[in-house]
């Protein structure tokens, strides 16, 4: 392909043909911000090259922060939560440093799982969506359920005769979410298209977890004992336990409020 070069054109038809190549080369960002650069540019007395380095580093930082929009909302999370907004003041008993080391995500990276364990209100769920953001942020593939929703799906799936694809589609995404895991009791035939997920992903790519009962408990959710253990097994071998605690601080926050507004 030639490139015809274009001499002496006027400010007004540089300022088209910038706009036009923009569109062309599919450069939205530096369509929409090379007039303020470009004053910027003359005002400091850049060199070429470095305006040429601040047009596409501004497309680059767009792109990134476009893909990383993208990731979250494929992720499905109900709503916004992040490390910034988790009150650690009002949870003494999880560990800031462990919460910051695992928002790395070098755990998803090696395909690990993570589990959060702990009564309603302490902060589990927040995690959870959380540490998922920062998974989809950093360019991990993330999706988010409810294990309800998800074993309601998986049966669905078994009775329309598409198990293994749905199976095959949650096992590519490099991190699954599963919140409120242990809320409500499974019967035999939902806990093993469930286990059936866990395995298709073990070892392979990271499963991380919500749940208000220890798993010890989990025999009212998974009733047959073989079953339960092995899901078990599935969920700790070579992953992260972090434990919220029993006391919500939902509850404490509220009551605070209730004695604020009475007083």
């Amino acid at each position: 392909m030639t490139v015809q070069r274009h001499r002496g054109l006027t400010e007004q038809a540089a300022q088209t043909a910038v706009e036009q190549a923009c569109r062309m080369l599919r450069l939205p960002t530096i369509r929409s911000q090379f007039p303020d650069i470009t004053e910027a540019a003359t005002r400091e007395q850049m060199s070429y090259q470095a305006y040429l380095a601040e047009l596409l580093l501004a497309e680059c930082d767009d792109r990134s922060r476009r893909r990383s929009e993208r990731r979250i909302k494929a992720a499905s999370f109900p709503r916004d939560k992040s490390l910034r907004t988790f009150d650690f003041d009002a949870n003494s008993t999880i560990d800031p440093a462990v919460i910051h080391t695992l928002a790395a995500c070098e755990w998803v990276k090696k395909g690990q799982p993570l589990c959060l364990i702990g009564d309603s209100g302490t902060g589990k769920s927040h995690l959870l969506i959380a540490l998922g953001t920062e998974a989809a942020m950093k360019g991990y593939r993330v999706k988010y359920t409810l294990a309800t929703k998800l074993v309601n799906e998986l049966v669905e799936a078994a009775d329309d005769m598409v198990l293994n694809k749905t199976i095959a589609r949650y096992g590519r995404v490099d991190l699954l979410c599963i919140d409120e895991l242990g809320y409500m009791e499974l019967d035999r035939r939902g806990a093993e298209l469930l286990f059936q997920v866990l395995t298709e992903r073990e070892e392979k790519n990271s499963l991380a977890i919500a749940s208000n009962d220890s798993f010890s408990g989990w025999t009212k959710t998974f009733t047959d004992p073989r079953l339960c253990a092995a899901i078990v097994d599935r969920l700790t071998f070579g992953g992260n336990i972090i434990e919220t605690g029993t006391d919500s601080y939902r509850l404490a926050q509220t009551r605070a409020r209730q004695g604020v507004i009475s007083s």
